[in-house]
């Protein structure tokens, strides 16, 4: 199965021991008939998708949690929400979320996407947030194509309601499963840069600036009665861990005595040169 998804991780070979034949993760999201509507992968373990983002990309659309964070921009003619969707509004460890950013424009009005004419403002947004916190491109929904006197070519423009969304997560900078919360929430900056128009005139352009702030939410380790995860200071899991860590371990042993050895060395060495360069 994992060779028919074309998911198999060829990095490793029968000398990586217990990573030979370990997929890389991901999540396919398919319809009623099986057909692939969309895929979520990443190059790391340790950064997964929220369910909630699962669900926008089944339905087709966000569906923004009652409980999450969220603060408003006072605009009575472009109504701007910006909100924390998945997990219940907080962050962890590696777990993408979407900072969410609503628009409810008036009856008539519309934004701008890029490109624009000269002297046209765009809709712009940015994101910050304290280091360990890595926010990705903005996902923009399609434009509708608009055409206006006295202005050549089409122009591509936003109207009624809709959300552009911001996919991030936190890094062990951030958060880590080996050490105590630093602090219980952080503050997320948001720019946002719009000039709102009707077919006939343009109000004039406006920054907004919002600041949200989100609570962090601890990680679920499993009890596994190993060196690294002892003294982590998060929330360790009710289930015992080690019986599927001793099941994994004697799997990849007997499918490769050698190549387990081979791991074991090699990390080792890993360790020792990581070692050797903090001493130096």
């Amino acid at each position: 199965m994992i060779r028919e998804y074309g998911i198999l991780n060829d990095r490793f070979g029968e000398e990586g021991g217990g990573l030979y034949g370990i997929p890389y993760p991901g999540v396919y999201v398919t319809d009623e008939q099986g057909v692939v509507v969309t895929k979520f992968f990443h190059d790391s373990y340790k950064k997964r998708d929220s369910p909630e983002l699962y669900l926008d990309a089944a339905f087709g659309r966000i569906e923004l949690a009652e409980e999450a964070p969220q603060v408003s921009a006072a605009d009575p003619e472009v109504r701007i929400t910006a909100a924390i969707h998945g997990g219940k509004g907080t962050i962890r460890q590696g777990i993408r979320r979407k900072l969410v950013l609503r628009f409810e424009l008036s009856e008539g009005l519309h934004l701008y996407g890029r490109p624009v004419p000269e002297g046209m403002v765009p809709l712009t947004v940015t994101a910050e947030g304290p280091e360990g916190l890595v926010f990705d491109e903005p996902l923009h929904p399609p434009t509708d194509a608009l055409q206006l006197p006295g202005v050549e070519g089409t122009l591509r423009v936003w109207k009624g309601s809709f959300d552009v969304a911001i996919p991030f997560y936190a890094d062990s900078r951030l958060v880590s499963e080996m050490r105590p919360l630093d602090a219980d929430r952080v503050t997320l900056e948001i720019g946002i840069r719009y000039q709102a128009c009707d077919d006939e005139q343009c109000l004039l352009p406006k920054t907004e600036k919002l600041s949200l702030e989100v609570p962090l939410e601890v990680v679920d380790v499993p009890r596994i009665t190993l060196a690294d995860h002892v003294g982590h200071g998060q929330r360790e899991s009710s289930y015992d861990g080690m019986p599927h860590l001793r099941r994994y371990m004697w799997r990849a042993f007997r499918n490769s005595p050698t190549g387990m050895l081979r791991f074991v060395l090699n990390n080792i060495r890993l360790e020792l040169a990581a070692w050797r360069r903090r001493r130096s």
